[in-house]
């Protein structure tokens, strides 16, 4: 006779629905799972038919996760295709100023300001299959057609820039060739990479699936909580 099946409790098939997040308690701790998905939403909210990540969700939860005592580590699922640049850039610095055990596997995408989100966490995997797409900073709206207007893209570019390389161990010149390149892309300019060239390069630190993701969470937890445990 089977088993009837366990429902999910209410609160936690809300986090998934609202803020696409869920709790996972197992033998080897707590893991808050957080997927970030679609478009990167900023400032200016989207349309209602555009799958998105809202920055405000997302922030107040990473500082929570941080300060729990109930959570032990963070997993951060990424299939996503970009968007705004500062929020894209808050979260990652948010996930990278963790102390807590952090892991982050690319699904699919992590394409443009994706990008920093994948290197942010202290190791990240890319399934085989997965792509990023690695371009210069685009800007939609208005644009004037004067010097400081491009010096404004070139300092937004040299934050992204430095956040990578120093989350990663990309080369800078690499990732700024990757940057500029052309021919790879229709009607633009940058390059996609693919999961083994990803780790070849020193972007992403490995190659693996969601199993791989959880195992190593797993062995960070447990050594954070053999470091806590020592005398002195």
């Amino acid at each position: 006779m089977e088993k009837d099946r366990q429902e999910l409790p209410e609160e936690q098939r809300s986090d998934i629905q609202e803020l696409g997040s869920a709790l996972i308690r197992t033998r080897w701790g707590t893991i808050h799972t957080l997927t970030i998905v679609g478009q990167i939403e900023g400032h200016q909210a989207l349309d209602a038919a555009v799958k998105t990540t809202k920055y405000e969700h997302v922030i107040p939860l990473l500082a929570a996760v941080e300060e729990s005592d109930d959570v032990d580590g963070l997993l951060v699922l990424l299939n996503t295709v970009g968007g705004d640049i500062e929020a894209g850039l808050a979260i990652s610095e948010l996930i990278s100023g963790m102390k807590k055990p952090t892991v982050s596997l690319v699904l699919g995408g992590g394409h443009s300001i994706g990008v920093p989100l994948a290197v942010s966490a202290k190791v990240s995997f890319i399934a085989p299959s997965a792509a990023m797409t690695i371009h210069p900073v685009r800007l939609s709206g208005t644009v004037i057609g004067v010097s400081q207007t491009f010096h404004y893209f070139t300092r937004i570019q040299e934050r992204i820039l430095q956040f990578v390389t120093r989350n990663s161990s990309v080369e800078r010149e690499t990732f700024t060739r990757l940057m500029l390149q052309t021919g790879e892309l229709a009607a633009d300019v940058g390059s996609v990479i693919y999961g083994e060239e990803a780790v070849a390069i020193g972007l992403i630190d490995r190659i693996g699936g969601l199993s791989d993701a959880l195992e190593c969470l797993h062995r960070m937890i447990e050594k954070r909580r053999e470091q806590q445990t020592q005398p002195g």
